[in-house]
């Protein structure tokens, strides 16, 4: 019999993911606090939000292996918020212009009826292209990207801003490290080579 899988949020971006490796899985939206503790680190911060975010399942799950994940970006010590305008938005990237962004997702996979989770924390970097302001108010123009941390989309034109990627998953960019992902299932003893289907 399969182990249920849910995936506890509701970002299409992460469902689509998921979607990738084949699993069949539910889905819920976690309602939990994300503010920052004082004094808590990123990799802290996103490990607490994605144990959190996958504990929440237990309320509306019997059994099963949750999902929890949470990322933040980080530019010189920094946590980036969501850029919400282009006025904003143009003065983060003008800020990244030939810098270095790290993004760090937290990964956590939360097994219901035992109550054990194993928790990590993905890094990637982002390295940008020196950008002029028509290259940076055009890029915004077309893909508005004012609800994303960092003010770009990774999967779309935004590609074109960077110089590389570095990091041992692109879709950890996006915010599921499938690679760490299928590690803990494994754990759990989930083989996603033999549970996926078309």
């Amino acid at each position: 019999m399969k182990t249920p899988i849910i995936l506890a949020s509701s970002s299409p971006f992460r469902q689509q993911i998921l979607k990738k490796i084949g699993l069949a899985f539910s889905t819920f939206t976690p309602d939990i606090n994300e503010s920052a503790l004082v004094q808590e680190s990123p990799q802290d911060l996103v490990k607490r939000l994605s144990e959190d975010k996958a504990k929440v399942a237990r309320h509306h799950f019997s059994q099963g292996l949750s999902i929890g994940s949470d990322q933040v970006a980080v530019f010189n010590n920094e946590i980036l918020g969501k850029p919400h305008n282009k006025e904003n938005a143009i003065k983060q990237l003008t800020l990244f212009s030939g810098q270095c962004v790290t993004f760090y997702t937290g990964l956590t996979v939360y097994n219901i009826e035992e109550q054990k989770c194993i928790s990590k924390v993905v890094p990637f970097n982002v390295y940008f292209r020196k950008l002029t302001q028509t290259q940076i108010s055009n890029y915004l123009d077309i893909e508005q990207p004012y609800n994303c941390a960092g003010s770009f989309k990774s999967e779309g034109l935004g590609i074109c801003l960077f110089e590389k990627l570095e990091g041992e998953d692109p879709n950890t960019l996006i915010g599921l490290p499938l690679i760490e992902l299928t590690k803990s299932l494994a754990e759990f003893g989930v083989d996603v080579l033999e549970q996926a289907s078309q």
